[in-house]
């Protein structure tokens, strides 16, 4: 599972003691909801993004696509191999995930420095 056990903790945590308070019926499927008991919308989320962002003291337009770019281009910079980006992100082709690898010429040197027989 790409997702790290303390997250998978706090999400359950927030599964039983929080949300229930926000529950409008049993059988609700919707993890996140509003405070008026509804799945919170794309706008939301956005909104608490941007939120977030400002109170970072972050001044770029932040969006939430920049957190998904963000999280690939961590990933690989780590080592994270292209084909594991490419499931975490739900790419069907490599083509697509293999935009990240231009973000980060500092590794690419390393790699060739490691591994070509003449760096």
């Amino acid at each position: 599972m790409p997702v790290g056990s303390s997250a998978v903790e706090k999400v359950k945590q927030y599964i039983q003691t929080v949300r229930p308070q926000f529950t409008p019926g049993p059988h609700e499927q919707t993890v996140f909801l509003s405070s008026r008991h509804q799945p919170m919308s794309r706008k939301t989320i956005w909104d608490m993004i941007k939120k977030c962002a400002r109170n970072a003291g972050i001044t770029k337009t932040i969006y939430p696509h920049t957190l998904r770019h963000s999280f690939a281009s961590h990933l690989l910079a780590n080592g994270a191999p292209l084909r594991i980006i490419q499931e975490m992100l739900g790419h069907a082709d490599i083509a697509t995930t293999q935009i990240y690898t231009h973000v980060d010429p500092d590794r690419l040197k390393g790699v060739h420095r490691q591994f070509h027989p003449r760096a």
